[in-house]
Formats: C-alpha cells, sequence, structure tokens
C-alpha cells in the first residue's frame, strides 16, 4: 500500500513535467500500463520507451491533478488533466483517470480510462 506521502510526490512530478523520471522513480521493473481497453505495455523499460516517444510528438505537455488522490489500499485512482501543445501550433486538451495498483511505494499496474477524441486538434 502506497503511502500518501508518496503518491503526492508522484502528482508533484507529474505536475512539474517530470514524467520520464516519474515512472523511473514510482514504476515496478515489471510494472505495466494499459490505454482503456489497448493491451498493456509491459516492463519499465517499455514504459519509458512509450513515454519518450509521445514527448517526442508534442511541442509541450501539462499535467495536473485535478483533485486529491484517492487511495484505498493498494489502490490509487488520479483524475489528470493535460494539455498538448504539437509544433503546428494546435493544441489538444485531455482529461482521464488513472486506476493504480501499488506494491508498497511503486506502481505495479495501471490503466488509464479517457475519451480518445479529446485528442483531436482544438478548433
Amino acid at each position: 500500500m502506497p503511502s500518501a506521502a508518496v503518491v503526492k510526490d508522484l502528482v508533484d512530478a507529474v505536475e512539474a513535467g517530470r514524467f520520464v523520471e516519474a515512472i523511473e522513480r514510482f514504476y515496478a521493473p515489471d510494472a505495466s500500463m494499459r490505454e482503456n481497453n489497448d493491451a498493456p505495455r509491459c516492463g519499465l523499460a517499455a514504459l519509458v520507451e512509450n513515454e519518450s516517444r509521445i514527448l517526442a510528438v508534442f511541442k509541450s505537455i501539462r499535467g495536473r491533478s485535478l483533485g486529491p488522490a484517492l487511495v484505498e489500499g493498494d489502490r490509487v485512482a488520479i483524475n489528470w488533466a493535460f494539455d498538448f501543445e504539437r509544433a503546428d501550433g494546435t493544441s489538444a486538451h485531455m482529461e482521464e483517470v488513472a486506476w493504480q495498483r501499488w506494491a508498497g511505494d511503486k506502481v505495479i499496474e495501471e490503466r488509464f480510462f479517457y475519451d480518445p477524441r479529446q485528442l483531436q486538434p482544438a478548433s
């Protein structure tokens, strides 16, 4: 079960734009992530590679928590908002819920729930 302080540190890292560092620090070596109903990505190296690929696509990404993280036993839910800016000047806003399972102070499983239509450029 994660401590509230560790979950806050994870949120703080994401809000500071330290996305890759957050994965490296707070995720277990055998952690998995999945988008909605997609197949999971497994292993820390795959998670870092995917995050780096996403960061390379956008000029900037800003994330913020929309409220307190909910912690119950080994489960954590975080409601996120992200603002994406592309090199061509277009932008997108996305809100999602990250549903996590922790072992001690490391995320071992995470699933993101969001509407992918949010990633379309804003008109």
